[in-house]
C-alpha cells in the first residue's frame, strides 16, 4: 500500500481552485465548508465526505463549538492545512 503524493497534491489543488471560483456556485453534489479557527477559508467538498468517519469527528467538534442553532454555511473549526490534508486523503480512498 503506497501513498500517491502526486494524486493528493492534485485534489488539494482541486480543493483550493474550487475555493477560488465563484464564491456563490457549488456544483451539484458538493457542500460549501468554512474552516479555520479564526480567519475562515471556503471549501467546496464532494458531500460523500460527510459520511466517512474522519469527517464526522470534525462535524461533531462543529456541533460542541456552535451547536445546531448556527446561522449560516456550515462552520468546521479546524487548522486550514490539517483540513486540506484531511480532504487529501479522502479522495484516495
Amino acid at each position: 500500500m503506497g501513498i500517491h503524493l502526486p494524486s493528493m497534491i492534485l485534489h488539494a489543488k482541486q480543493v483550493l481552485k474550487f475555493q477560488s471560483r465563484n464564491q456563490l456556485h457549488v456544483p451539484k453534489g458538493h457542500i460549501a465548508v468554512y474552516v479555520g479557527e479564526t480567519k475562515k477559508t471556503r471549501f467546496v467538498v464532494p458531500i460523500s465526505y460527510l459520511n466517512h468517519p474522519c469527517f464526522l469527528d470534525l462535524l461533531g467538534l462543529a456541533e460542541e463549538e456552535f451547536g445546531f442553532n448556527h446561522l449560516g454555511g456550515l462552520t468546521i473549526p479546524c487548522d486550514k492545512d490539517a483540513f486540506i490534508d484531511l480532504t487529501s486523503r479522502l479522495h484516495c480512498c
